[in-house]
């Protein structure tokens, strides 16, 4: 008897359909999670949660080089600005009050670092006000 022939006789038990479904299954969620960009929802929650952080850090970094860029004093505070520590850079920015948006309380977390690189690039590239 041939493959073909044996293929068209064959009929398969319920246990036998049962357990291909189920490692159907455990394949498809294996190569789901693995190499389809599957996530559980924890991890979304996560993810999303990140984004949402550094968006907010961008926007208020883009807002603080606007402002930075607008003020009357720019070149004499891009200098004092360079000349810091690097360490105290952020903390500059952040009293100057650069990275609180109008009606928040306190400085938008990681806007200071993207607003400092971002001003001493702008420096670098021979940006003036």
């Amino acid at each position: 008897m041939g493959i073909g022939q044996r293929w068209e006789s064959f009929q398969a038990s319920k246990t036998t359909l049962f357990w291909s479904c189920a490692a159907c299954v455990v394949a498809t969620m294996i190569v789901g999670f693995s190499w389809g960009g599957w996530v559980t929802g924890g991890t979304a929650d996560k993810q999303s949660a990140t984004a949402a952080t550094s968006a907010r850090a961008e926007l208020a970094a883009t807002e603080c080089v606007t402002r930075f860029m607008g003020g009357t004093e720019m070149t004499a505070q891009l200098a004092a600005l360079k000349a810091s520590d690097s360490w105290k850079r952020d903390d500059l920015i952040d009293k100057a009050g650069w990275t609180t948006p109008p009606g928040v309380d306190k400085p938008v977390q990681g806007a200071a670092t993207l607003c400092t690189q971002r001003l001493l690039e702008a420096k670098a590239a021979g940006v003036s006000g």
